[in-house]
């Protein structure tokens, strides 16, 4: 198999640093949960500021969501889609002005991929040969006992300034689509010379360069990079990250015209943004699954019978027209509709049956004379929402409830990295890359157990974990869509989280911008963007 660079010219819709006019614009962000780290940042946030930093082997195709080589990556081949060669195109540089090596890829993967370094993005590394020597041995209760026996991974070999060979445990056809993926991108030697200041202001290869620190609370303004040598240039010379606690505050800033791009509109606004905004109005379908996670460390929520009752007695539709407009669709399968493998009956226990739900909850023994805690992140529009969950479970199950969507997102989310979930959670997810797969081992795997990944309902099966590993080793797509979906239905039993919704996400602009694009992945594509005020 050969992956290499089609050139010709740019499909997405956007244009290079020739047709811009400068100028600046500003973007609506929350909270980073963490610095900004390739390695380190899985959420939508932080991922939308090294995204604008960092360029990775391949990209993803605004149209078909397929993995194109407008990278760094001139060709990614394989005569047996287990051992791949990796062969760099010339001319990258990091902002700092040194050059984008064979050995940028490989230090940062290892650095990401060893478990003393508590990076959020190793599960993405799991299936590179040597990967397991760079975990920490542990006790029965998780409990690290020692060092890991190496520090490097054994599938990575640098050949050359411009050649890495990535030897995988198993082959994996399409394992060249999933470096797209922030966790992929490289690392100058300067991250390693102070890896916490880099956080702070990091020094990637991509179209913007940090200038400056993120400051907590404000934001950050990136710069047009001139020379960055992908295809697609920054227009703009800058870009201003500005973070807002409140979502309703973003959109009357926007409104007044104090912020130029609102990526996710609150629920209350959609059924009127499009009269007000017109054509700065934009709908995106998203490759995403909004969920109702389950701790299933928390003894209420251990019997897989209790979670799919509380998913049985969830009106999704009825939330759907009530709150988002319609513009939200009842899930059917923990896989997005937007890749392959999806299917619109896989998931029997996600419509109403308030009959079947009561009767699972007696047959479990579930105490309906305590309320359950109903958690969601604040200020980000989930309220009204998981509001009416709550009463369609208090009303159809009799089980009362109490609001818990007091924290901000970058607290949200490490409080599920440590178990702190004392009810069902909304848990979001939009895809990292375009396979199937990205839906259910990022989020259901043993190996992606926090730290190393984003399990945060610490589900763990063993079927499981061996049905995706069949599908990731398939020789072709047919048989890897086949075990992926064998994968899901002992989810679909298992039940760790509820599928709800997919969305058509909606958002506006300024008439200070335009060429404004939100991908399928939830990204602005910063660099399309044209300053017109």
């Amino acid at each position: 198999m050969v992956l290499s660079a089609c050139g010709g010219g740019d499909d997405d819709g956007g244009t290079g640093a020739a047709g811009g006019d400068g100028g600046s614009f500003s973007v609506y962000i929350g909270e980073p949960e963490n610095p900004l780290v390739p390695g380190n940042t899985n959420e939508t946030e932080g991922g939308q500021i090294v995204d604008s930093l960092f360029t990775r082997l391949v990209q993803y195709d605004v149209e078909t969501n397929e993995a194109v080589f407008t990278g760094v990556a001139e060709s990614i081949e394989s005569e047996d889609q287990q051992t791949w060669t990796v062969n760099l195109k010339e001319g990258w540089t990091f902002h700092d002005g040194t050059p984008v090596t064979a050995q940028s890829f490989v230090d940062a993967w290892n650095y990401t991929a060893y478990s003393p370094n508590a990076q959020g993005n190793s599960y993405f590394f799991s299936n590179i040969a040597g990967y397991d020597q760079l975990q920490a041995p542990t006790d029965d209760a998780g409990n690290v006992t020692g060092e890991p026996a190496a520090t490097e991974m054994s599938g990575l070999r640098v050949i050359d300034d411009r050649t890495f060979e990535v030897e995988l445990t198993s082959p994996y056809a399409q394992w060249p689509t999933t470096t797209g993926y922030t966790a992929f991108a490289p690392l100058p030697e300067a991250f390693f010379e102070d890896p916490e200041g880099f956080g702070e202001q990091p020094i990637g290869n991509g179209p913007f360069q940090a200038e400056e620190a993120l400051v907590p609370g404000q934001g950050i303004t990136l710069t047009r990079y001139d020379d960055y040598a992908g295809e697609t240039e920054g227009n703009a010379d800058s870009v201003e990250y500005r973070i807002y606690t409140e979502q309703n505050t973003a959109y009357t800033d926007l409104q007044a015209g104090n912020v130029d791009i609102v990526d996710q509109l609150p629920p209350e606004v959609i059924a009127s943004a499009e009269g007000e905004f017109g054509d700065r109005y934009l709908e995106t379908a998203q490759g995403d699954i909004t969920s109702l996670g389950f701790p299933t460390y928390d003894q209420r929520f251990a019997d897989p019978n209790v979670r799919k009752a509380f998913s049985m007695a969830i009106d999704r539709q009825a939330i759907s027209d009530a709150i988002f407009n319609g513009t939200r669709t009842p899930a059917t399968s923990y896989i997005s509709p937007v890749v392959d493998g999806f299917r619109e009956d896989a998931c029997q226990v996600c419509e109403l049956n308030a009959e079947e739900a009561n009767r699972l909850l007696d047959e479990a023994g579930f105490d309906r004379s305590q309320p359950v805690d109903l958690w969601f992140n604040a200020g980000a529009g989930h309220d009204a929402w998981m509001e009416a969950i709550g009463n369609q479970i208090r009303e159809n199950l009799g089980v009362d409830y109490n609001l818990q969507g007091n924290l901000d997102f970058s607290e949200y989310l490490p409080l599920q990295d440590a178990q702190g979930m004392t009810g069902p959670f909304r848990s979001g997810w939009i895809m990292d890359y375009p396979v199937a797969e990205n839906f259910l081992g990022p989020l259901y795997s043993t190996a992606a157990i926090p730290p190393a990944g984003s399990n945060v309902t610490f589900y763990s099966n063993p079927e499981f974990d061996q049905a995706i590993a069949e599908g990731n080793s398939a020789e072709s797509n047919d048989a890897a869509i086949e075990a992926y979906q064998n994968a899901e239905d002992i989810l679909l039993e298992d039940f760790p989280a509820a599928p709800l919704f997919y969305r058509l996400n909606q958002g506006a602009h300024s008439e200070n911008v335009d060429n404004v694009i939100i991908d399928a992945f939830g990204r602005v594509r910063v660099a399309d963007v044209q300053v017109v005020g």
